[in-house]
């Protein structure tokens, strides 16, 4: 028998599955308060996935209202979207909106890692949609246990499938992201997906039902039982060895659905027929009605016998949580229906009208003639639990920060510093992650200018005026652990320095910040100082923060992942034909190393591949007078056409940036280490701010000019040579041929075994 309004009012006492949803009992009896009596089954049901962590942010809103702080404008203008909404929207100039977002699909990447990944990348592209953009291109973002641990060689081939498989199926171009290892994620990968999407001003589309009488329309794919609370239940409660059990709440993708979605929605927006459009990703039906009415003018009445379903014995609890994919509700005003069903028949998309826009402001869901819900939408999507949990700096941090890695002994000989670099290029962190890369389509669409290996992507948006977008994601969970605040802010600056380096200009950040329980006092602390980073950051650098996913609960049988906040940055370029490249590009080049090196070795890929993962001391300090200035040297020498090819200092340092220059294109190179600092800090050091550049030799004091108008610190380090070579002067030589081949091996030797 189906609980009905009625039957809720007259057995007040009958008891309710709240805790086997995810509910607190002061939840459960917050629901009551609000609705004045018990709630029914599908009631519970909706509030029960809406109020999950996943969802409602209960436990992280507080310190997002941070964001709003930050001017809502980018240095090419104020932002046309931004927190709120399912994406944030940035004007770039010739009437071209870019709408970007990301999102973590982590807790059912672990459980089923294929379809985890695959319908994260759905999820995320459906949000681009649904803000009328077409989407163009994604990244991601991708952590996973130690390379050689067991669980490993099960999850990194089925996520690195899903993500490739689904973006492949949609013909977008996976333009860049990260891959890291570290044994904090094992039992818990991170599986961050981002898409950009590209629109013109008049295009941008709202999640806001008005309207009355304007109907309600849910098209795409049918509802089925898989997913049911899936992301909204998996990614709020504490992870543990038993989720493999969860699997049925795990979505299943179909991205050749999601093509036709992509195609139809396109289309119906072209056609003038949709007022407002939700996509349907966590919670589904529960998330799209009352999202859609909540930040409407009015209410809606839906009749759950109308949506079309996989699943004959669904109940209704079921059909509203049921995060079945490649699903979005859209609001159409009556005379406009049948244009709308004509469009998605088309395209062969089943459109069903289950509801209306009435007046009130009451959220009513009839099944079977009864009524089942009757809410006002405002509790369920908006007005959810808000929680201000304890914080409290670790009481271990200080004895970590005090174990400085710059203590650690260093190697002195030409020798030991060769097999530094050697160990340090073929670590997992730092070796060639092609084996991951290959497995994805990176030019289809035929407007993809850099892509991995590059230091970011790069997409054409206008063919006729080469106007164009760079887009890099980057986290580093190690400087977070050391100092949440600092890390935060490393990671957006060579967010920054990234799109710096290619020629475009950074303006703002979509993030994904993922954390371990936010009931543990240590996680809220790291948390909130993360964000503190980033909002101090952000205004620094003038980059607002447009939107993005908090993803807490990433632990494994109690320990949690490092605090890692991936920060995604986009950047603008007007001509992409000036677009600068990785790597040296011929024999005599002048080869110069731009910014301050300084003592910073905590938190480095040097004292973890050398010192058996040991973490101690301080992260680097940012420095973002010196990214701006940077920043500003780059985009200039771009439009100029000055340089051959450029790179930005980061993990592993100089080291590894003269490694992978010499490696992008078989060039070796001559170098002789600056005075006043010892040659391991000169090679490893991580001082942010830096980049390696090579220039012809006729535009070299041309260059050099232009770094010391903007005060860059400049230094001659050597040139390119045709021997295939790394040399360091005085210290040792390397064949390329060795580090290719040590870069190459970690990643497919430990897939095959």
């Amino acid at each position: 028998m189906v609980d009905t309004v009625q039957q809720a009012v007259q057995t007040p006492d009958v008891e309710q599955p709240w805790a086997a949803l995810g509910l607190k009992e002061d939840e459960y009896q917050r629901i009551r308060e609000l609705l004045g009596r018990r709630p029914t089954g599908a009631e519970l049901a909706m509030y029960s996935v809406m109020w999950s962590e996943h969802c409602s942010y209960k436990s992280s809103k507080i310190h997002l209202k941070r964001f709003g702080e930050l001017e809502q404008t980018t240095p090419r203008g104020p932002l046309l979207a931004g927190i709120g909404d399912n994406a944030g929207a940035v004007d770039i100039g010739q009437g071209y909106a870019i709408t970007f977002k990301s999102e973590s699909h982590n807790h059912p990447s672990y459980v089923e890692p294929y379809q985890g990944a695959a319908t994260g990348v759905g999820g995320i592209v459906r949000d681009i949609l649904a803000m009328g953009a077409r989407p163009i291109a994604v990244m991601d973002g991708l952590r996973f246990g130690a390379l050689d641990a067991p669980d490993t060689a099960r999850v990194l081939p089925g996520i690195v499938a899903g993500v490739g498989g689904y973006g492949n199926c949609l013909g977008l171009p996976n333009i860049g992201g990260e891959v890291a290892f570290d044994a904090s994620y094992y039992g818990n990968p991170l599986v961050n997906a981002l898409c950009v999407g590209v629109m013109r001003h008049e295009d941008l589309k709202f999640a806001k039902a008005t309207g009355i009488g304007n109907k309600v329309i849910l098209y795409g794919a049918s509802t089925g039982a898989d997913g049911i609370g899936g992301a909204s239940i998996l990614a709020s409660e504490t992870f543990d060895d038993s989720k493999p059990s969860k699997r049925p709440a795990v979505q299943v993708g179909d991205p050749f659905m999601e093509k036709l979605l992509i195609e139809c929605t396109l289309d119906l927006f072209a056609g003038g027929v949709v007022t407002a459009i939700q996509d349907l990703g966590a919670a589904g039906v529960s998330c799209a009605t009352s999202e859609l009415a909540s930040a409407g003018d009015g209410g809606m009445r839906c009749e759950l016998d109308l949506i079309p379903l996989r699943d004959s014995t669904m109940t209704p609890e079921e059909i509203l949580m049921s995060e079945s994919q490649e699903r979005m509700m859209a609001i159409c005003q009556p005379a406009d229906v049948a244009r709308f069903m004509a469009i998605c028949a088309k395209w062969d998309v089943q459109a069903t009208v289950i509801g209306e826009l009435i007046e009130g402001d009451r959220l009513l869901i009839d099944w079977h003639g009864e009524r089942i819900v009757d809410v006002d939408p405002r509790t369920v999507a908006h007005e959810g639990p808000t929680y201000d949990r304890p914080q409290a700096r670790p009481v271990w941090l200080d004895d970590v920060q005090a174990d400085h890695a710059n203590n650690l002994p260093r190697p002195v000989a030409g020798d030991e510093l060769a097999d530094a670099l050697l160990r340090v290029v073929g670590s997992p962190n730092q070796c060639d992650k092609t084996w991951v890369t290959k497995q994805y389509d990176r030019f289809v669409r035929g407007n993809s200018v850099l892509t991995t290996p590059e230091d970011s992507g790069m997409v054409r948006i206008d063919e006729r005026s080469n106007l164009g977008i760079a887009l890099a994601t980057d986290a580093n969970g190690r400087y977070c652990l050391l100092n949440p605040y600092l890390g935060a802010q490393l990671a957006l600056s060579e967010a920054y320095r990234n799109v710096a380096v290619t020629g475009a200009q950074p303006v703002a950040v979509t993030d994904c910040l993922n954390f371990g329980s936010p009931e543990d006092p240590e996680v809220m602390w790291q948390f909130v100082e993360a964000i503190k980073g980033l909002v101090d950051g952000c205004r620094a650098l003038g980059t607002p923060v447009t939107g993005g996913n908090v993803s807490f609960y990433n632990q494994t049988d109690g320990h949690n992942i490092l605090p890692t906040p991936q920060i995604g940055m986009l950047g603008v370029i007007d001509d992409v034909r000036n677009r600068i490249r990785t790597g040296f590009t011929a024999p005599g080049e002048i080869v110069l190393l731009l910014g301050t090196t300084k003592e910073e070795l905590g938190g480095s890929m040097w004292e973890d591949v050398l010192f058996d993962h040991h973490l101690g001391g301080l992260p680097p300090f940012p420095d973002f007078e010196a990214e701006m200035a940077l920043g500003r040297v780059m985009a200039e020498a771009s439009s100029l056409g000055l340089l051959t090819g450029a790179h930005d200092l980061s993990d592993g340092g100089l080291a590894v940036a003269l490694s992978e220059s010499c490696l992008r294109h078989g060039l070796g190179v001559r170098v002789d280490l600056p005075t006043g600092l010892d040659a391991c800090v000169t090679l490893f050091s991580e001082t942010p701010g830096r980049a390696l550049v090579s220039v012809s030799e006729p535009r070299a004091d041309e260059f050099v000019d232009l770094c010391e108008q903007q005060k860059v610190p400049v230094v001659q380090l050597g040139e390119v040579t045709r021997e295939p070579q790394l040399e360091v002067s005085g210290l040792f030589t390397l064949a390329l041929d060795l580090i290719r081949a040590t870069w190459q091996a970690p990643i497919p030797a430990a897939m095959e075994a």
